[in-house]
């Protein structure tokens, strides 16, 4: 790999791209799925790393911080050029605009191995792309571009999992039509001029392939949580969030005003202790009953690969009187036999779930996402949800590209294209985290989990 696109210094997020890594493990497929209970008792791995590789790792952000301290008073002194944003000398007497000690990883460590990241791209998120090649005349604080690519870089960093982010003309056809009939932007909302034909046409869809009443589509899917979630709950509502759960349901939680109440990651007992506390002891000070208590987890967690426990937090769900809400971004059209989702892996009724939620921009190489579930909420957000009522509503060549991928998946194209890469993910899952792990490499997550974060440790070991 050329230019691996890392995305954190201690962790590193792989996921496999779809159809195209070819497993040679033959007794994967034919040996059958594993049951859904098999996958539920499956142990997850988060192994811990020998003694001497954490000591190392201390030692090795001991050092760059050593060094950027001397780097520092290098800078203050005038020996070396500062080239972060100061202010000027005529505002020294105002409330500092930048934190030195915020901006010291940056300045110091991120800027020695920046040209790992960001690096500009020219082709599809295949299997391999093309990376523009760049250089810096001082040490990584600006770029410039020879005009040359660096051709065939292995792509170890995208949510292309099905590969249906590509641009063959024959699958494509479709896409094509659609912009020569509607265009490519709609320019109002769903509910003034922009609620087209394909996209009732996609909601239909939608909730027929996650088995539920009713869906709606949103044109961005961080904005299908930060959005909704507000709309769903208020003051005087209880939110139960998993310690791990993305930044969009963080902040549409925040946004909603009700009260947040975080437990351990996958830890049933800190789940079940907070349910119980929320039903025996109500609201604080006032003790009356939360009007809603809504449980918010993922299906697969992005950046630690583990899958949720779902059958035991619909458990507790149904025991305590609260409601689900389940954020399927990387795990709708990734896992389950036919790519449903977490609720096919492990044989559960949509319908256990109050709300559905998942993104068009990982498995169908799209954009946006969707709220699913029974009628009656569908309807309600319809009018209640700033994403609805506000926002413009989704592209038509997305829309197109949504419905081309889902058809292929459901096998509703006539061929069994789609369903060979859900099989074909599964197998290269197994195969890429089973050889990982004969290699001496410490991976997190689900056997399942077609995420598979390599945890590197040691700042040096990045690059």
């Amino acid at each position: 790999c050329s230019y691996p696109d890392w995305c954190c210094c201690c962790l590193c997020v792989v996921t496999l791209t779809g159809v195209v890594v070819v497993c040679k493990n033959s007794t994967a497929h034919s040996a059958g799925p594993p049951s859904s209970r098999q996958r539920f008792q499956r142990p997850e791995s988060f192994e811990n790393p020998p003694m001497y590789v954490a000591v190392m790792t201390y030692l090795g952000f001991g050092i760059v911080t050593l060094f950027g301290y001397f780097r520092d008073f290098l800078r203050a002194v005038g020996l070396e050029k500062c080239h972060i944003a100061r202010e000027r000398e005529e505002q020294k007497d105002f409330v500092p605009l930048y934190q030195d000690f915020e901006n010291f990883y940056t300045r110091n460590l991120y800027m020695r191995v920046r040209d790992n990241w960001n690096r500009p791209i020219c082709s599809l998120p295949g299997p391999v792309f093309d990376v523009m090649e760049r250089v810096s005349p001082d040490y990584n604080w600006t770029f410039s571009l020879t005009g040359k690519t660096i051709d065939n870089v292995i792509n170890m960093g995208s949510y292309n999992y099905l590969g249906f982010a590509e641009n063959d003309g024959d699958f494509l056809k479709t896409v094509a039509d659609r912009t020569q009939q509607y265009g490519l932007g709609v320019c109002s909302t769903r509910q003034e001029m922009g609620n087209l034909a394909i996209h009732e046409e996609l909601e239909q869809l939608v909730a027929t392939f996650l088995g539920v009443e009713s869906s709606m589509i949103f044109g961005m899917g961080f904005a299908t949580n930060s959005m909704n979630i507000p709309a769903l709950v208020g003051k005087g509502c209880l939110i139960l969030s998993d310690e791990l759960n993305h930044t969009s349901l963080i902040l549409g939680a925040r946004l909603s005003g009700a009260t947040i109440w975080v437990f351990k990651h996958n830890n049933m007992q800190s789940l079940e202790r907070l349910l119980r506390e929320a039903v025996c002891s109500g609201q604080p000070r006032t003790h009356r009953p939360w009007r809603k208590v809504l449980i918010m987890v993922e299906g697969i967690y992005s950046m630690e690969g583990s899958v949720v426990r779902l059958p035991d937090i619909v458990a507790l769900k149904k025991k305590y009187k609260a409601y689900l809400y389940l954020d399927e971004a990387h795990s709708i059209g990734a896992v389950g036999p036919t790519g449903r989702g977490v609720t096919e892996l492990f044989g559960l009724d949509p319908s256990d779930i109050d709300v559905m939620m998942g993104t068009f921009t990982k498995s169908f190489g799209a954009a946006g996402g969707y709220i699913a579930g029974k009628k009656e909420l569908v309807d309600s957000l319809r009018s209640h949800s700033h994403s609805a009522v506000y926002a413009s509503a989704m592209s038509p060549p997305v829309t197109e590209q949504i419905l081309r991928a889902m058809k292929c998946i459901m096998g509703l194209d006539g061929t069994t294209v789609g369903q060979a890469r859900v099989h074909q993910l599964a197998e290269n899952t197994r195969y890429f985290r089973s050889r990982l792990q004969e290699m001496g490499f410490i991976i997190y997550g689900n056997d399942d989990s077609p995420v598979v974060p390599i945890l590197l440790y040691m700042p040096g070991k990045v690059v």
